[in-house]
């Protein structure tokens, strides 16, 4: 594995993370496991409508992971459900060699070195299995 993968952004998203912790009563709770790795992720949200008002996360993972649930926690709130089941697929895309994603989205530049380490990928999408799982649950009747 290269030392690049855990550059110095990452690790530093990782151990000053943003929205860190559990919201108390959030519309939505859900934890969503990694079995490949044992990443595991907390997601807490909070909705006006159909915008994420505020998110709290609790990670037990890999510093990719840790970051990247900083980063979209940072990213997410204010944010649409729409925009950011979105935001996913950018990623991901990002990931397998597409362009960083746009502002609000674009700090997760700081993950570009992950492209030649597929079997990491999961770690840094994780956060947004958490969050995908949360908003369709919040749409459930």
């Amino acid at each position: 594995m290269s030392d690049d993968l855990y550059q110095q952004a990452i690790m530093q998203k990782a151990k000053t993370p943003v929205h860190a912790g559990r919201l108390t009563a959030p519309d939505v709770s859900v934890t969503v496991d990694n079995p490949l790795c044992g990443d595991r992720i907390t997601l807490d949200i909070k909705f006006r409508e159909e915008t994420i008002a505020d998110v709290g996360h609790q990670v037990r993972g890999c510093a990719l992971c840790q970051a990247s649930a900083s980063v979209m926690a940072s990213a997410v709130v204010g944010q649409t459900t729409a925009a950011a089941l979105s935001a996913q697929d950018k990623v991901k895309a990002m990931l397998a060699g597409g362009d960083v994603p746009q502002p609000p989205w674009e700090e997760f530049a700081i993950f570009t070195p992950v492209r030649r380490h597929k079997s990491r990928h999961d770690c840094v999408v994780l956060p947004f299995d958490a969050l995908s799982q949360a908003i369709a649950q919040a749409k459930k009747p």
